[in-house]
């Protein structure tokens, strides 16, 4: 089974899970002491991570294929590998800091970054509900090196529990932890623990916002929205005519939707019809999304978006090695700022989401389980064709989620 890469209401799990390998030496940097009350991300470090969201798109685009829905979440994907980054040395944690866009900086500095994202993003806008929570769930017999502890719980905020993962309770901890910091939208996010399994790390991002002008259910009409493959389908198009953000480019029209206090926004990337909604995605990168967000001017439009559910399951093992981290996944990976006598391995890294968008808003889950996720005349702009989506925070220009709908009516990624 598969998953789906855009929402607007989204929460989600990450998950790591390390099994034993092979064996090295390490310490732990300390991280320096962050600001508190402030979203404070440097221009870098958002431009850097948005590009490895937008590449990430496109990995998982590409493997899914054109008839596919889509939904990831690039930033709590980010988290968790945040925390694995801190357990790796040598040339593993190098690939996974260059993977993440990361290796212009120090480790201590993205940590410092990691730690501000956790405390203060949720409070960036009181009229949205964001959620971030990172546990880690090791195997009781396995000790776990202090110094990495120490920067899980200071850096990560994650709460960090030593369980019998030979007790078959255990599996139901883990998935009542997923479900309770998503809503209940991610119910399930591992079936079982391998005789191998000595580590779970779970990131858990929670996104639930209200549009900052909703859309007026009686307006919501059948209506026709061409599919890819070259038929149609019949989708609920809700309308609203109102004045949006707008940019236009030879490829693409780009309508923004915001929530709440406008701090939070869904992006809207309508193809032209002269193009695809894969090579739209493919000309995606953090240099080109920054100049769109300097570009979109309001203007008056007749807006119609498909009402639509989803639930998506993808393993990012082949788009994280693709993206240059192969080596985490071998009997070579270095995890010895875990534990110092080595011989593990990140044995998988998957995610499980749900996005539900309607006339009020957007709610969304997702978990990423690793084993060691305007004119004038006012001319309706309808997305009644394959689009891209995007949910950011305005104030920093963080992408939080990217979705591609291919067909609105699908609720599954079959």
């Amino acid at each position: 089974m598969k998953t789906t890469l855009f929402s607007t209401v989204t929460a989600m799990t990450v998950g790591v899970l390390l099994t034993a390998v092979s064996c090295k030496n390490s310490t732990v940097t300390p991280t320096p002491d962050v600001p508190v009350g402030e979203l404070r991300v440097s221009t870098p470090f958002a431009d850097q991570t948005n590009q490895f969201a937008f590449d990430l798109a496109k990995q998982v685009n590409t493997a899914e294929g054109q008839t596919r829905n889509v939904f990831i979440s690039p930033l709590s994907l980010h988290i968790a590998l945040g925390m694995i980054l801190n357990g790796a040395n040598g040339q593993t944690a190098q690939e996974i800091q260059k993977t993440l866009k990361l290796d212009a900086q120090t480790l201590a500095e993205a940590n410092t970054t990691y730690q501000n994202l956790m405390e203060n993003l949720p409070t960036v806008d009181p009229g949205v509900t964001v959620t971030l929570a990172n546990s880690v769930w090791n195997r009781n017999t396995f000790p776990i090196e202090t110094s990495f502890q120490d920067i899980l719980k200071k850096t990560f905020k994650a709460d960090v529990s030593a369980e019998n993962f030979d007790d078959p309770a255990t599996v139901g901890k883990i998935n009542a932890w997923a479900s309770q910091k998503t809503n209940g939208k991610i119910p399930k996010v591992i079936d079982q623990i391998q005789g191998n399994d000595v580590m779970f790390l779970l990131n858990a991002l929670y996104f639930k916002g209200d549009w900052k002008t909703q859309f007026d259910p009686s307006k919501t009409m059948d209506s026709p929205f061409n599919l890819a493959s070259g038929g149609t389908t019949n989708v609920k198009m809700m309308r609203l005519e109102n004045i949006f953000r707008q940019a236009f480019r030879s490829t693409y029209t780009a309508i923004e939707l915001p929530y709440g206090s406008d701090k939070y926004a869904m992006t809207v990337l309508l193809p032209s019809q002269n193009t695809t909604i894969d090579a739209l995605i493919n000309s995606l990168g953090s240099t080109d999304w920054a100049q769109l967000q300097k570009d979109m001017t309001p203007g008056e439009i007749d807006f119609g978006l498909p009402k639509f559910t989803l639930s998506y399951e993808i393993k990012l093992n082949n788009a994280l090695s693709a993206l240059g981290m192969p080596t985490a996944f071998t009997d070579r990976a270095d995890f010895t700022k875990i534990n110092a006598k080595g011989g593990l391995t990140l044995s998988f890294v998957k995610q499980n989401t749900f996005v539900a968008v309607d006339e009020k808003g957007t709610e969304a889950a997702a978990v990423t389980t690793g084993g060691v996720s305007t004119t004038s005349a006012r001319v309706p702009i309808l997305c009644d064709r394959p689009f891209v989506f995007v949910i950011h925070e305005k104030t920093s220009g963080t992408v939080l989620f990217v979705g591609k709908i291919a067909d609105p009516t699908k609720t599954g990624n079959s």
